[in-house]
C-alpha cells in the first residue's frame, strides 16, 4: 500500500520529529549533535527557514520549524542526508540512520506553537539529572531562551514565540517563560495536543510573521537578474568560461532552487549545458556568492524576497 502524501501548506509551521534506527544512536557523542547544529543552521540560512526551538537527544530530535514557504520536505531531505553522510563516513557504515521519513505536524493556533515550544523544551526531563532542571541541557534551545546560554550556531529565531507573549524585554519574557513550560510539563497538557495535531485540518493560520513567497515565475526571475547584472539572458543561460558569467549561473541556479521552488533537473532545463551533479555544485556556489555580501547579489536577492519587483 503506497503511504499517506505528507500534508503540507506554503505557511505552515511544523513541528518536525526525527528518530534513529532502533540499534543504534542518532547522536553517539557531543560532537555529533554539534554537527547536526551546525548543518541545521547552514541549511536554514540557505533556505531562509527559521528554527523556533530545538532538542537533539541520543536517540531523537524535535525541531520547532518555519520553512517561511520552502518545501519542508526538501529541507528536511537537504539537513538528514547531509547528517547521514557524515554519520556513515565518521562511523565507518553504510545504509540508513533515520527511522524511515520524519514525522511532522502542522501547527494551525498560536496555542499550538506555545505548547509544542514547551514541550520540544521539556523533552530533557527524561534524561537523568535534568528532570526539573530542562533548561540546562547543552542540546536544546530551552537556555537560549532563558536567557542562560549564549546561541553559539547564531540558529534560534526567539522574536515569533517572544511574540506571542507580546514581551519585548528578555528578562520579563524569560521570566514568564519559563513558569509557562513548567506548568505545560505539570499539566502534561501535550498528549490531548497531540491528538489533536494528528487530525487533518484546513490551513488557514499566518500569524503575522512574514512568509517568502516561493512560487516566482522562473522566466521572469531570470530576465529580472539579466537585467540587473547587465547581461545578455542566453550569455547566463549557456556555459562559457567567463568569471562573472558562471557566477551569474550560479547565483541564477540558487534563486531558482529558493525562491522558485525548483529541483535539480528542472533547473537544468532553464540553465543549459550542466549535469545534475554540476547544478548541485552550481546552486551551493550560488549560496556561497550570496553569503560572501556581495552588493549586486544581495540587492537582486533581497528584491526578490521582499516582493519589491516590478515585472
Amino acid at each position: 500500500m503506497p503511504r499517506k502524501s505528507r500534508e503540507k501548506y506554503p505557511e505552515a509551521i511544523y513541528h518536525i520529529m526525527c528518530r534513529s534506527e532502533s540499534e543504534f544512536l542518532l547522536f553517539r557523542d557531543d560532537n555529533d549533535k554539534e554537527h547536526y547544529l551546525s548543518l541545521l543552521k547552514r541549511y536554514t540560512d540557505k533556505y531562509k527557514c527559521s528554527i523556533y526551538a530545538y532538542c537533539l537527544m541520543d536517540n531523537h530530535l524535535h525541531l520547532h520549524l518555519d520553512p517561511k514557504g520552502f518545501d519542508v520536505s526538501k529541507f528536511m531531505q537537504s539537513l538528514n542526508t547531509a547528517y547521514v553522510r557524515y554519520y556513515n563516513n565518521k562511523y565507518a557504515r553504510h545504509g540508513h540512520v533515520f527511522q524511515g521519513r520524519f514525522e511532522s505536524r502542522i501547527l494551525d493556533t498560536d496555542e499550538y506553537n506555545l505548547a509544542v515550544s514547551a514541550y520540544i523544551h521539556n523533552n530533557p526531563h527524561s534524561i537523568e539529572g535534568f528532570a526539573g532542571r530542562e533548561e540546562n541541557y547543552k542540546y536544546s534551545s530551552y537556555g537560549v531562551y532563558l536567557g542562560l546560554r549564549e546561541d553559539l550556531h547564531k540558529l534560534v529565531d526567539m522574536s515569533f514565540i517572544m511574540g506571542l507573549f507580546n514581551i519585548n524585554e528578555p528578562s520579563v519574557f524569560a521570566e514568564k517563560y519559563y513558569a509557562f513550560v513548567s506548568h505545560q510539563r505539570d499539566i502534561g497538557s501535550f498528549k490531548e495536543l497531540k491528538k489533536q495535531l494528528s487530525s487533518a485540518v484546513k490551513y488557514e493560520y499566518i500569524s503575522g510573521r512574514q512568509v517568502v513567497l516561493r512560487d516566482l515565475s522562473p522566466s521572469k526571475v531570470i530576465s529580472y537578474i539579466s537585467d540587473k547584472l547587465l547581461m545578455p539572458e542566453k550569455h547566463i543561460k549557456t556555459a562559457n568560461l567567463k568569471r562573472k558569467t558562471h557566477e551569474a549561473r550560479a547565483f541564477m541556479a540558487y534563486v531558482l532552487k529558493v525562491l522558485c521552488g525548483l529541483g535539480y533537473k528542472e533547473i537544468c532545463s532553464n540553465i543549459y549545458n550542466i549535469t545534475l551533479s554540476g547544478c548541485s555544485k552550481l546552486c551551493e556556489r550560488g549560496y556561497e556568492l550570496l553569503n560572501a555580501k556581495n552588493p549586486a547579489y544581495e540587492n537582486i536577492f533581497n528584491d526578490l524576497i521582499n516582493c519589491s519587483v516590478s515585472w
